[in-house]
């Protein structure tokens, strides 16, 4: 692997399934009584989110102390950001504290780039969302859950997604977990559509290594995996279509779509969800979501990432403490 994590494009197809084989190993230390390993014991990672987020914070502050990391949460609002200071003066401030990593979110696409590049700092540097850019780590936890929902754990090690096939609906435009589930899920074999408006469908798409549709029930009935996308309101200045009702009635998956799809077919959501317009009530509770799934695997996929970048290559064992007699 390399230093940081920045894009999922960055990721070969032995980084991203020595990633996946590894948070298979962290996954285990959820099922202990005591759910702490040593690993990053006196490393310290700060947590620097310039945008508000729940899942994704807590998510890498939980992988973060399970491997006993000293951990410093950073939030735009009520720090020196919010008084003009630029992310030059606080990357050389955390330089100056002696952090080992920084785990960034921010709004401006590509602000993880340039702080792993710049010079400023020399810690390692993992992308937790950039603008409309990346989110290498969401993609990362959803490969994982198909991977566990569709070939099986024990059977999954080793394993990609070679010949799956995995349907995204929605918001494209705006998507960073698009971008990267498309270029990770390329990576790892699977064969992606994207389903959307044509007007919440980015320039140069069909450059992406995907096909594309409008059709959303022609789809269902040949997809491994259907995953809805949030319509992202707060990055829009226009109208991109004419109503939700209209949106929910051509992209929305209630019931009677769900059962078009096949029987072993799964419904994912990187969350939040707005339930009632891309996914219904009965959909998000069904057994067939995996939104709850995706959340508890994200612990395990960010424990493996930190591990892989801060604790070394090898395989992530764990042994049983003997006690001493």
């Amino acid at each position: 692997m390399q230093r940081h994590l920045i894009s999922a494009a960055d990721l070969t197809r032995d980084d991203a399934v020595q990633i996946l084989d590894t948070a298979e190993e962290m996954a285990r230390v959820a099922d202990r009584p005591i759910k702490k390993l040593p690993t990053l014991r006196g490393r310290t990672v700060v947590n620097l989110f310039f945008e508000d987020s729940t899942r994704t914070r807590i998510s890498f502050e939980a992988a973060e102390k399970r491997l006993s990391a000293d951990v410093i949460n950073f939030s735009a609002k009520g720090s020196s950001v919010s008084k003009g200071e630029s992310l030059k003066d606080t990357a050389q401030t955390l330089e100056a504290m002696g952090v080992d990593a920084v785990v960034i979110r921010h709004g401006a696409s590509g602000a993880p780039y340039r702080l792993a590049t710049s010079g400023w700092i020399d810690a390692v540097v993992i992308n937790a969302g950039d603008g409309t850019h990346q989110h290498p780590t969401q993609a990362l936890l959803d490969a994982f859950t198909m991977r566990r929902r569709l070939v099986g754990r024990d059977a999954g090690i080793g394993q990609d997604l070679g010949g799956k096939r995995v349907t995204l609906v929605g918001d494209i435009l705006h998507s960073r977990v698009a971008r990267s589930n498309v270029d990770l899920l390329h990576t790892l074999g699977a064969e992606v559509t994207l389903v959307a408006p044509p007007t919440l469908l980015p320039v140069g798409v069909e450059s992406w290594p995907c096909e594309i549709s409008y059709d959303l029930d022609a789809t269902l009935p040949k997809s491994d995996a259907v995953m809805l996308l949030r319509v992202q309101r707060e990055r829009m200045n226009a109208a991109f279509f004419p109503t939700e009702r209209e949106y929910t009635r051509r992209y929305g998956l209630d019931g009677d779509r769900m059962a078009r799809m096949p029987e072993h077919a799964i419904v994912m959501h990187p969350g939040p969800m707005v339930r009632g317009m891309e996914i219904t009530a009965e959909v998000a509770d069904s057994d067939r979501c995996t939104a709850v799934e995706q959340v508890a695997n994200g612990v395990s996929i960010r424990m493996a990432v930190l591990y892989l970048l801060l604790g070394g290559m090898d395989p992530a064992v764990t042994h049983t403490r003997t006690e001493e007699k």
